[in-house]
């Protein structure tokens, strides 16, 4: 079977890559979306006078959003598919971040906060359904490192494109001017996608590539019997552990850099495309490494498990940073655990198409995510409170460190084999 598939792949087209094109472009906006308001933080604080708990409150009210929306979206996009789905939240969450630039008060913020935590959460359901639709088991990590890598290119291209805007044209316009260019990519998905079957580009040799795997049988999984498997839970649980660390980056990084380093708007820059670069090659070098390891003949379960052990070990180091004195060493630190976190999610978002039938892929991803924007709730909560209280980010970089051993362990007890499951499906 092995070497069917390396002859397949070396036969097949490649549209299956554009498609993955498309979805580290949405993945990329949609990290621009949510990541200004932690670059635009000391403007927005000045302006609408908020606090550390008020931002904090903030970002809870987008992370509740971000959960409720992610358990319905991915029953949705099951039952609609990929391509109107994911124009329909796209188009929703790109509106909402458009919004951004008329409100006047710290509630209307929260407001339009809430409504794009509800768009932006069909982005990861829709792009892993997409995956699992257009590439066969082996290419899946790989290339969920790819478009999952759109959002270290977004996490670049936020310090280095919105203060320029802001600081020109005000906090108002930015979210106006990049709200603007979203629509280009919306226009160029529904022109674009279809599922393999349907597409004109598909030759014969990439079609049978896609659909090399065995055939999953057509119809949906009810809710009830996805949460009673152990290994929604072990997907579930470890986004609970992971999910909140990667969010605290995105929303009080800047805030430390400035707070710690005396960095001011103009100055994030250099420090945050550094991070997000060692971010972006660990997302991709995640995917490529259990990607390669599967090649040589490993089993999924030691693939996935190996290259996630290394990842969580990569990010360890962090708990030392808030001691470095030293910006260019504390951009290592952080960059590296970044990175450990990219890879350790790269193949984390892998697992619901291991496990589960093709028909219920975004329902578990919506499951978990929802895990893991309740986990993002508490570390908003927790960081607003230790921040209000203490001033230090210590003890929020000491919990980020043993969060992915912990996320791991729960797979491995949960899943000892990842082996995939056999539950019928309720016929459509």
């Amino acid at each position: 079977m092995t070497g069917t598939n390396s002859s397949l792949a070396g036969n097949a087209g490649s549209y299956r890559w554009t498609i993955c094109a498309l979805l580290f472009a949405a993945t990329a906006i949609n990290y621009i979306d949510r990541q200004m308001i932690g670059v635009l933080k000391p403007l927005l604080q000045a302006d609408l006078g908020w606090s550390e708990r008020q931002y904090a409150d903030i970002v809870f009210w987008f992370q509740a959003a971000y959960a409720i929306g992610f358990l319905g979206i991915g029953r949705f996009i099951d039952l609609v598919g990929p391509r109107i789905g994911y124009a329909l939240a796209f188009g929703f969450w790109t509106l909402a971040h458009m919004a951004h630039g008329l409100v006047h008060s710290v509630v209307q913020f929260a407001a339009v906060r809430f409504a794009l935590g509800l768009g932006e959460s069909g982005n990861f359901p829709a792009g892993l359904k997409v995956v699992a639709e257009w590439f066969p088991q082996k290419e899946r990590a790989f290339a969920v490192g790819v478009f999952n890598a759109g959002a270290n290119v977004g996490a670049i291209v936020t310090p280095l494109l919105v203060p320029a805007i802001a600081l020109t044209y005000g906090w108002r316009m930015a979210f106006i001017a990049t709200g603007v260019f979203s629509i280009v990519w919306l226009v160029a998905w529904v022109a674009i996608y279809r599922r393999p079957r349907e597409h004109a580009r598909v030759g014969a040799a990439e079609l049978a590539l896609i659909e090399s795997d065995p055939i999953a049988p057509a119809g949906h999984l009810p809710w009830r019997r996805l949460f009673a498997r152990r290994e929604t839970w072990a997907y579930a649980i470890a986004k609970f552990m992971t999910d909140p660390i990667w969010w605290m980056f995105l929303f009080w990084l800047p805030d430390f850099l400035g707070k710690r380093y005396g960095l001011d708007l103009k100055g994030y820059g250099p420090p945050l495309v550094a991070i997000y670069v060692l971010s972006d090659l660990g997302s991709v070098a995640g995917g490529w490494m259990s990607s390669r390891l599967m090649a040589r003949g490993r089993s999924a379960n030691a693939a996935r498990k190996l290259t996630m052990l290394v990842c969580a070990l990569a990010v360890l180091p962090i708990v030392t940073v808030q001691y470095v004195d030293h910006l260019w060493g504390a951009v290592l630190l952080i960059g590296l655990a970044t990175a450990g976190h990219q890879a350790f999610s790269a193949n984390l978002l892998t697992l619901p198409s291991d496990l589960f039938p093709r028909a219920a892929v975004a329902s578990v991803v919506g499951i978990g995510g929802t895990a893991g924007a309740i986990g993002g709730m508490l570390i908003a909560q927790f960081v607003g409170h230790v921040l209000e209280a203490t001033g230090s980010y210590a003890p929020i970089f000491a919990v980020a460190g043993g969060a992915y051993l912990l996320g791991l362990l729960a797979i491995h007890v949960l899943s000892p084999r990842l082996t995939p499951v056999h539950i019928p499906v309720v016929e459509k």
